[in-house]
């Protein structure tokens, strides 16, 4: 999470030439570099929804020609849009000058170089319909992005992401140094999660089972069970509109 502008200077040996460092601008070259902290603390464990979202088709989008020139300017409209989206669907109102909260905003975020991963602790959710309440806010988020900010970015880009897809996964997360990145088996999951199949929005079940956490929306969602890379099989809340719509040779991989 870091960068070096280390100061090189040529240095001739024999018929070869070197670049060369001086002995204190190599030692900066160090474990500081990841911006982690103090590697060596006890980790914080937090109970975790761990989301990632994933702009499908960034990488299409970044081998355009001249990329220098329009990613930076699509990043700087996406990542601003993608947080003040988050803040408007779990803001209920303003009252004396606070904002009240649907649960709690995530306490995590991290670029992860074609989206971003979120991290919500779901002690502060208000039980299992408050996690239901956050995944009916990421499906909202998703549709957004479709709706609100890719007509606007399609009347200036070519070659544009044209989905904003999800993984979703509920488990324990530790934390790293002092608490500057996190590690756990569910942040994983949520990385496969996001780019299963041609699916836009999939939900770990574990822990998550839709007729208690969104019983007025559980039958906008369908239970299946899919081979998960290196993980293997496990059941899956996916939305049921999509599963529908899938190829049928697709829908064969969800059992």
């Amino acid at each position: 999470m870091g960068t070096l502008d280390l100061n090189y200077t040529q240095v001739a040996l024999g018929d070869q030439g070197f670049n060369a460092l001086s002995e204190e601008e190599c030692s900066r070259f160090s474990v500081s570099m990841l911006a982690l902290g103090e590697v060596s603390k006890e980790s914080k464990v937090t109970n975790a929804l761990a989301v990632i979202f994933d702009l499908e088709g960034f990488t299409a989008f970044c081998n355009q020609l001249d990329p220098h020139l329009v990613v930076p300017e699509y990043l700087s409209e996406f990542l601003p849009w993608l947080f003040d989206d988050i803040v408007q669907q779990f803001s209920k109102e303003k009252r004396e000058g606070k904002v009240l909260i649907w649960g709690a905003l995530p306490f995590f975020a991290k670029f992860t170089g074609d989206g971003v991963l979120f991290l919500w602790n779901t002690d502060l959710c208000k039980g299992l319909m408050g996690v239901g309440n956050v995944v009916g806010s990421l499906r909202q988020i998703c549709d957004d992005y479709e709706t609100v900010f890719l007509p606007r970015m399609e009347a200036a880009h070519s070659k544009v992401p044209r989905r904003l897809r999800v993984g979703i996964c509920r488990g324990q997360v530790l934390s790293i140094g002092d608490g500057q990145d996190y590690v756990g088996p569910c942040i994983n999951m949520a990385s496969r999660l996001q780019k299963l199949g041609s699916l836009s929005f999939a939900i770990s079940r574990r822990g998550f089972d839709p007729a208690q956490c969104m019983p007025s929306r559980a039958r906008q969602y369908v239970i299946k069970k899919a081979s998960i890379r290196d993980i293997g099989d496990e059941f899956i809340v996916i939305r049921a509109d999509e599963y529908e719509s899938l190829p049928a040779k697709e829908k064969k991989l969800f059992t």
